[in-house]
């Protein structure tokens, strides 16, 4: 049974990278699933509302099901309602665009999000997808709050970015990264500059739970062109203060307290 749900996952999680669907006969070459059980499997998950098949081309889609609990969830939660007026806040005062991940267990996940640019250039990635730890702005904060041999390990597991599928200075070492988490726990706050996306940059506090640990990231990312190095320290204390006032408010978030 595990291995079953564990190759259903992997089909799901594979075409949500594929929006515009795919042929089964890809799907199986991809995941090294023979083509016959990657048949049953997607036929499964049309029994039960996640797939459909397109009568246009026969290529295999996600339904919005998966979308509909993950907006359930995150409503109950009350994470979205006690964030987004602090993320808005902040967006307005960027002028880039402001997003809260959320720690679950070893991973980072982007949940809400605030557009600060109105005009010109807007940095807009997509939202509810594990973050990069070794080379993203939100992963270097988290890491920053580990213990160096804590913060290791799990960059280790994670792995590290290439460049050719990040920004062009992404870290291709672990003491890369390390440096990125040392100027990170001194400042305050992590600083990155060409390292998850060509021309981007970004910066990024951690919210910290009741009892010290972090609970989440407050990012603010935007165009290398107009957040320069000399506006991200500008703009350290208003993130930082964004991050604070989240873990205060955290406590009215089922979701925030369960990892507090």
């Amino acid at each position: 049974m595990s291995g079953i749900l564990e190759r259903s996952f992997k089909v799901l999680e594979y075409l949500a990278e594929h929006p515009e669907g795919c042929a089964l006969s890809a799907l199986a070459s991809e995941l090294q699933i023979p083509l016959s059980a990657s048949h049953r499997l997607l036929a499964e998950l049309i029994r039960c509302g996640y797939v459909r098949q397109e009568a246009r081309d026969g290529h295999y889609v996600l339904t919005i099901k998966l979308v509909s609990i993950s907006l359930s969830f995150l409503s109950r939660s009350g994470i979205v309602d006690i964030a987004q007026p602090l993320l808005d806040q902040l967006a307005s005062t960027s002028g880039e665009l402001v997003r809260l991940a959320v720690v679950d267990g070893e991973d980072l996940t982007f949940v809400a999000k605030a557009q600060g640019a109105t005009h010109g250039l807007r940095y807009d990635p997509d939202m509810g997808l594990s973050v990069a730890l070794s080379c993203s702005a939100a992963g270097h904060a988290w890491l920053s709050t580990m213990g160096e041999d804590d913060a290791m390990a799990l960059v280790a597991k994670k792995g590290l970015g290439k460049p050719e599928d990040f920004g062009p200075k992404a870290p291709t070492s672990l003491k890369a990264v390390m440096a990125f988490v040392k100027a990170a726990r001194q400042r305050g706050f992590s600083m990155i500059n060409e390292v998850f996306a060509p021309a981007m940059t970004a910066m990024a506090a951690p919210v910290f739970g009741a009892d010290g640990t972090a609970i989440g990231v407050v990012t603010i990312a935007g165009p290398s062109v107009r957040l320069t190095p000399q506006r991200m320290e500008a703009l350290g204390p208003a993130l930082c203060q964004a991050a604070e006032e989240v873990a205060r408010a955290s406590g009215a978030s089922a979701l925030f307290k369960k990892r507090a």
